[in-house]
């Protein structure tokens, strides 16, 4: 159930912030995400092997599985840069000295820029005032502050009810570019006040994050800063969920996969130019992986992309991509259909192409929003991934990124 109250401040116990430190020319800069005890807490990482070093940093924070802080800067990644580490180490201490707090409990986020020194001094300057900006509505804030070539900022929260007890869960993300699945994909920050068991948090952040945000694709490169950190400050009160085969652990899971799905298809839906959101399902397959790979391997097609940004109902396309995924299938058992809210049409039975109607096609695939949906008639597993189409607009936002 959505909860009206947004964002990372839904849970108990959450404070945020997001100001304008100088990092950017004008725009919110620099977040902070503050809990008033201390969180268990859990988190994924890019698998790019060139890494930032905010992430070895809360890699190293993160040991002992708590944490009661995040901070974060947009407009410079602070990732193959002079003194990145010392700088990220830095903004840890910066933060902990003004809440009061060991700076082992701070994790550390950057976004922007690969190369370039972090002007940290201008960060260090600017961590009194977002302190003092803390609120239970900082949400919003908090999410336009990381923010890079988003068009709009990405935060969510829901309720669910464990043993008696509300429970809440909410987020944050950032993403338009360098987004492809593989671990995070953006900078997410979850919160959330159920008392839960540390490696069962992890498990959860895990699976959550498998079938939601590393399902995403907007252009197939993977960002060195990638990170999703989920802190949970148990003041819910629910039983402490300590078992992973409880109904307590599921229905968590179910209320966390809903905040990271919806979190991952805005960043799709935001994706550096796009203009159409594209949910791709494998249906009737194998296996769940089967189908996962089939469908990230869709929204990731360059062609089936620009396809689907001149409204071509190119089934081929998509027949193609599936069958360089890697994984065994019968193409000749295939069904391959485009769904809107204008309607749907099958345009591929058995592998083989249908007689359809061109000018309903260009109308379905005109719509914000468009559905490929592949019939593998070989079992009951499915997928869905997401991704955007690939316009002009792309192009110039990344031939000129720097500038």
């Amino acid at each position: 159930m959505e909860n009206k109250k947004k964002g990372v401040c839904a849970p108990q116990g959450f404070l945020a912030a997001g100001i304008h430190s100088g990092i950017k020319r004008e725009k919110n800069d620099l977040a902070l995400v503050f809990c008033k005890v201390p969180c268990v807490t859990a988190a994924v990482y890019t698998s790019n092997q060139v890494k930032a070093a905010p992430l070895y940093v809360t890699m190293e924070h993160l040991k002992d599985g708590k944490a009661q802080a995040v901070i974060a800067n947009s407009g410079n990644a602070n990732c193959c840069a002079p003194f990145g580490r010392e700088n990220a180490v830095r903004m840890a201490r910066a933060v902990a000295e003004a809440v009061g707090i060991q700076k082992q409990d701070v994790i550390v986020a950057s976004t922007g820029i690969i190369g370039v020194p972090l002007e940290i001094e201008k960060i260090e300057k600017g961590i009194p005032s977002l302190v003092n900006a803390l609120s239970e509505e900082g949400s919003s804030k908090a999410a336009e502050a990381i923010m890079t070539t988003d068009t709009y900022k990405k935060e969510c929260a829901v309720d669910v009810i464990l043993n008696g007890k509300t429970v809440k869960i909410g987020g944050i993300s950032k993403g338009s570019g360098m987004i492809h699945p593989n671990m995070g994909t953006t900078l997410t920050f979850l919160t959330t006040d159920v008392n839960i068991e540390q490696n069962l948090l992890q498990k959860a952040l895990q699976y959550c994050v498998k079938r939601s945000f590393n399902r995403i694709s907007i252009d197939g490169d993977t960002s060195t800063n990638d990170m999703a950190c989920l802190m949970a400050s148990g003041l819910a009160a629910n039983s402490l969920i300590e078992k992973e085969d409880s109904q307590e652990y599921a229905t968590f899971v179910q209320a966390l996969l809903e905040v990271c799905t919806h979190l991952a298809r805005e960043l799709a839906r935001d994706g550096e130019g796009s203009t159409r959101l594209i949910s791709c399902t494998v249906c009737n397959g194998e296996s769940e992986d089967k189908a996962e790979i089939m469908a990230k391997a869709i929204i990731a097609s360059t062609l089936t992309k620009a396809a689907m940004f001149g409204g071509d109902a190119n089934w081929g396309r998509i027949l193609c991509a599936m069958g360089y995924s890697g994984v065994p299938f019968d193409f000749e058992k295939t069904d391959l259909y485009f769904k809107s809210v204008s309607g749907e049409i099958k345009a591929c039975e058995n592998g083989r192409s249908l007689p359809f109607d061109n000018k309903l096609a260009k109308i379905i695939l005109s719509e914000e929003e468009i559905h490929i949906i592949a019939d593998l008639k070989e079992g009951k597993e499915k997928a869905t991934a997401w991704g955007c189409d690939l316009t002009y607009e792309y192009v110039k936002i990344n031939g000129m990124y720097r500038s």
